[in-house]
């Protein structure tokens, strides 16, 4: 049975998220053919269509990062979730009290059915971009909900989690908590004229691809957007991001500060290779020491309000220095 934290303490967890201590402790189709019979049931709107749920689900496994944040945030521990391929382990910033009771499904994209089966699930998350191929197979063995996609609609997603979660009470507290959070970072960095003169550059190193420059139409961007931060001409465009083709020219990932992070093993993705050449240091940020190395299963995979809540506090910390 997944552990529910208590209103009062979901309260104070948030509370506790926007004075920067963290977050909480603690093809269309019909529904999925998973077993829900003997149990009260709820209709669900998805990206596969209607979906039967649990009224109140128990055992409830997750298949992505943001799936997992929108869960854990809302009080419900997962029975099984799936890690990044490129990670050793779930995202790191829940900590250990929040992860160690929760089983492995596989990878991102490539979920171990026989171990979510042996989960006896009674409901499954997921999105269309990583498990639209899985659909007919997870909702064989448990009512599987898919939103369209993940990232870049997180905020809309997360309301798509929480309806399926039985969670719907808990929606305004976590929103309105993350927009007097935002409120309230705006403010230290000098309010809104001051946040629109910063140029802030995302850039990712992904094992065995080209470095990644993003852009607007991704989670960090719209946490970006959401600050009235500006962004370099480079990462502005509403697309999710570009690449970066020639590590010698480095100009278009620079700004008033860059924030980068490496996915997979760190040589592989060729971050040395740009940090380490001479382009590096002549960027206007890096000279500036306002170049930041950055926890990227944080950054980059936590997506969803409590990653949110943790990246606003890095920000403000990084941006005021």
């Amino acid at each position: 049975m997944p552990r529910q934290i208590p209103r009062r303490s979901l309260l104070v967890g948030l509370g506790l998220g926007l004075m920067g201590a963290g977050p909480l402790t603690g093809c269309s189709g019909s529904g999925g053919s998973g077993s829900t019979s003997g149990t009260a049931t709820r209709s669900v709107q998805t990206a596969t269509g209607t979906v039967e749920v649990p009224a109140a689900p128990q055992r409830v496994v997750v298949l992505d990062t943001a799936e997992l944040d929108s869960a854990l945030t809302l009080g419900v521990t997962p029975v099984g979730a799936s890690r990044a391929a490129a990670d050793a382990a779930l995202p790191g910033y829940w900590g250990s009290a929040r992860l160690d009771e929760i089983a492995s499904t596989g990878t991102i994209g490539a979920p171990d059915l026989d171990a979510i089966t042996k989960l006896a699930p009674d409901l499954i998350l997921s999105n269309r971009t990583r498990d639209g191929s899985n659909y007919e197979s997870l909702s064989a063995i448990a009512p599987t909900v898919l939103t369209e996609t993940t990232g870049y609609p997180w905020k809309q997603n997360f309301r798509t989690h929480a309806d399926a979660l039985n969670q719907q009470a808990s929606v305004s507290l976590v929103t309105s908590g993350y927009a007097q959070h935002v409120s309230q970072v705006v403010q230290s960095l000098g309010g809104a004229a001051a946040a629109r003169k910063q140029q802030i550059s995302l850039v990712r190193f992904v094992q065995d691809e080209e470095p990644r420059l993003y852009a607007t139409q991704n989670f960090l961007g719209t946490v970006l957007a959401d600050l009235g931060l500006g962004r370099p001409a480079s990462q502005s465009g509403a697309v999710f991001d570009t690449t970066l083709t020639d590590p010698a020219q480095l100009s278009g990932l620079d700004g008033t500060a860059i924030f980068y992070a490496t996915y997979g093993d760190a040589a592989k993705a060729g971050t040395a290779t740009v940090v380490g050449s001479k382009a590096w240091p002549a960027l206007g940020a890096v000279a500036a020491h306002r170049a930041f190395s950055v926890d990227d299963q944080l950054w980059f995979q936590g997506i969803g309000y409590t990653g949110a809540n943790l990246v606003l506090s890095q920000l403000q910390r990084f941006l005021r220095t």
